[in-house]
């Protein structure tokens, strides 16, 4: 079975389950296995941490219910707590994998970019008052395209087999007071998208010049790319199968 999820990822340990701490799959477990009587295990796209958010996850399990597809979606979210929520179930393919099927991800990262905070907004943005050079910031976007070796964009000490992904797009929109940077890779490392736009607040202030990005890469050193920005900004947008 294959579930499309939204959720508001503020009050959980992230998506993977852990001992001592509530997490996305630990309660989206839960909720399914009261629904259907079976001891569910669900795997998921991508593994957020805690308080990122998610638009598009997808989740998949294994499962006898005769609950009809159609009305899993309706009975799953009857036992889910209001900022979790199935928007869809369809019948997986054989051999499907939320995460290994995955041919790409879309996340975003969201930064209020205004004078005074929103309280509105301070769990889905990263609050920053000084003034931004977007067309820097979009200059510079440009050097992510592509395969790289973004191990400049990583955190330290992440165990990965390859730090080489494929970026396909990175587009920067202004809107009003909210500047939303979107990235589409066959794949992240861990903190990447968050290392990412922690770089291109640096370029927006010009503390790195957006040609320098390029050199950034290449070098493969974390200490000269930006800092690892909030997780509240991030919101795993859609997966590409």
């Amino acid at each position: 079975m294959k579930l499309l999820l939204e959720y508001d990822g503020t009050n959980y340990h992230g998506w993977q389950r852990q001992k001592n701490s509530r997490t996305i799959q630990e309660v989206l477990e839960e909720a399914i296995s009261a629904i259907t009587g079976e001891k569910i295990r669900v795997t998921g796209a991508g593994r957020t941490d805690a308080g990122v958010h998610a638009a598009g996850q997808v989740a998949n399990f294994k499962t006898n219910t005769r609950i009809p597809v159609e009305k899993l979606p309706y009975a799953i979210n009857s036992r889910l707590p209001d900022d979790i929520a199935v928007k869809g179930a369809w019948v997986a393919p054989e051999g499907f994998h939320a995460r290994i099927s995955a041919k790409a991800k879309v996340y975003s990262y969201t930064i209020y970019n205004a004078p005074f905070p929103s309280p509105l907004l301070r769990n889905y943005a990263y609050f920053f008052p000084l003034p931004l050079d977007v067309d820097a910031m979009k200059e510079a976007a440009n050097h992510f395209v592509g395969a790289h070796d973004f191990s400049a964009f990583m955190a330290t000490g992440s165990p990965v087999k390859s730090p080489v992904r494929q970026v396909n797009r990175l587009e920067i929109d202004r809107r009003q007071d909210l500047l939303i940077i979107e990235i589409e890779a066959n794949g992240f490392l861990y903190n990447m998208v968050r290392i990412i736009a922690g770089t291109l607040v640096e370029v927006g202030l010009h503390k790195i010049e957006p040609g320098e990005v390029a050199s950034i890469i290449r070098s493969g050193d974390r200490e000269r790319a930006g800092k690892t920005l909030p997780p509240q900004g991030l919101c795993l947008l859609r997966v590409i199968y």
